[in-house]
């Protein structure tokens, strides 16, 4: 017979699931390194460098950029660690949607679910008009042959859903790829700055203690959107080999990987330029600053397949997005909080109703935006692009500051044999780290849209998020009253022996928030066994 002194846990208890029927299991072919890639593939390192780092030099006015890459870095570093102890105990491919719900609560996981989708979109929309707009631009300049932004983002929309509903591991190669030549690409600009180098090599643009200025903000703000996408390993924990290391160390790989090949880039394109021109340059080139640089050095067949590899690195990003979104859809539809028919794959195990939901949704939204076209050329990066992908930015922020609580809350139930800082410190300081850095994005949002001071669309498109999310709360709250039985598989993990959720109770009398009662109990009138 058991027992338990008070204070301690008292042992796990378990409440059925009830798997959607007729679901193929997918396939585990994902290793390590090919998750990595999927991360590193929707941070899209040249867009970043070409287009991220000008835009943040041009707005912010400084020369802090490659340090704002640096400490996001670090910031994203110490979060990992609470998220990779996480994933070694839940391999639930719902990722924000599954650390929060167990965390906090599953009403709470709902709002982040759907929060989170939100959020993707956004961004996966934004960067479609940025795609249509470089192809079309691409052409015109160097063919003459002049094009609508609209077709080529609509052929991309296409393209990206039709290898939504391939293979992962096929997809995984093609973005492998992709990225591998996106990084020999960003490296060739390195190279011809650090060779250029018209004023040296000082060493203040890289320097964290740079960053204290009131255009921190503005600096955070936009260096965030570089890290997009950073915590979607956990997204692929069905197709990964062996979820419970993997996830963590794709993680890691990536965060660390890109936040110094960022700051060494951006420090390398300020070197390049020269540091007093070069926020005067952004200012009146944008991402044809990168461009004008390597093109003063090198031939010009280089610019173009430069110019190329851009277009590619958008695509990346993109098939990165749908893969992602049409995993969270798939896994809603799988745990019955959406229609199951959105849980069906292919044989292959590709979520083929969530890959088609946002092709879709994405033809909707890209036509939306021709309708309202005035016919300025810049029209989809400064609305489209600047909009959606600033607002997907913002959802990512406010959702990783949750995650960091939850991890908290999670193992302060049981430490589950976690180290001190990894469940407790690390998270802690990155929840108040994200914190700040939510509201510093929120009070420069204006700034990001390009505006001179806030009006009624500083307030919608941060609405887009939230308002989703709390509908998705309402939503857990009605499925705990009116179907239980769903409710009760909230965060399942799809590897736990005949399909259970591990639930763990506290001792008797040990306190307990109220929000957080409801993340390790069972569904009213679920029945629980004990292991």
């Amino acid at each position: 017979m058991h027992t338990q002194t008070i204070g301690q846990a008292a042992p796990a208890t378990t409440a059925p699931v009830t798997p959607a029927s007729g679901i193929p299991t997918p396939t585990r072919k994902l290793g390590t390194f090919s998750i990595a890639m999927m991360i590193v593939a929707a941070s899209a390192p040249l867009t970043v460098i070409a287009g991220g780092a000008p835009s943040s030099f041009a707005v912010s006015g400084i020369t802090s950029v490659p340090a704002a890459y640096l400490v996001l870095a670090a910031v994203l570093a110490l979060f990992a660690f609470g998220y990779a102890a996480m994933a070694r105990h839940i391999t639930n491919p719902g990722a924000f949607y599954a650390y929060v719900a167990r965390g906090l609560g599953r009403p709470l996981g709902v709002a982040s679910a759907i929060g989170a989708m939100v959020s993707y979109l956004a961004m996966e929309f934004g960067i479609f008009g940025m795609f249509g707009f470089t192809v079309a631009d691409w052409l015109t300049v160097r063919f003459g042959l002049e094009t609508s932004w609209w077709m080529w983002a609509l052929a991309g929309v296409l393209i990206v859903g039709v290898l939504g509903m391939w293979r992962i591991d096929f997809s995984a190669r093609v973005i492998a790829v992709l990225v591998a030549l996106e990084f020999l690409a960003v490296g060739v600009v390195d190279a011809v700055g650090l060779g250029a180098a018209p004023e040296g090599y000082p060493l203040d643009a890289i320097n964290p203690a740079s960053l204290i200025t009131p255009e921190v903000g503005v600096l955070l703000a936009f260096g965030v959107a570089a890290f997009m996408g950073f915590e979607s390993a956990a997204i692929y924990a069905h197709e990964a080999k062996n979820p419970r290391t993997t996830i963590g160390r794709a993680t890691f790989l990536a965060v660390i990987g890109v936040g110094l090949f960022y700051s060494i880039s951006a420090w390398a394109l300020t070197v390049g330029v020269g540091p007093s021109q070069v926020v005067a340059q952004s200012e009146e080139l944008g991402p044809g600053i990168v461009f004008a640089l390597i093109g003063a050095h090198l031939p010009e067949v280089v610019v173009d397949i430069v110019n190329a590899l851009f277009i590619t690195s958008l695509f990346a990003a993109l098939l990165s997005f749908h893969n992602a979104v049409s995993r969270y859809i798939a896994e809603l539809g799988r745990e019955r909080v959406a229609p199951q028919v959105f849980a069906k794959r292919t044989e292959n195990g590709a979520p083929i109703v969530g890959s088609l939901t946002q092709t879709v949704l994405s033809i909707i939204v890209t036509l939306g935006f021709v309708l309202g076209d005035p016919g300025d050329p810049l029209y989809p990066v400064l609305t489209m692009f600047t909009w959606l992908t600033n607002t997907g930015a913002f959802g990512l922020v406010l959702l990783m500051c949750f995650v960091a609580v939850a991890i908290i809350a999670f193992f302060i139930r049981d430490d589950r044999g976690v180290g001190a800082w990894s469940r407790l410190f690390a998270p802690a300081i990155a929840a108040m780290a994200l914190g700040a850095v939510f509201i510093l994005v929120l009070v420069n949002f204006p700034l990001m849209l390009g505006q001179e001071e806030a009006d009624l669309l500083t307030w919608i498109l941060p609405s887009l998020v939230i308002v989703p999310g709390a509908l998705g709360f309402a939503w857990a709250m009605y499925l705990k009253s009116a179907r239980p039985e769903a409710y009760a598989g909230i965060a399942a993990d799809m590897d736990a022996p005949t399909g259970v959720i591990p639930i763990v109770h506290p001792a008797p009398g040990a306190d307990r928030a109220p929000f957080m009662a409801d993340a390790h109990e069972p569904a009213p009138g679920a029945p629980a066994t004990r292991r």
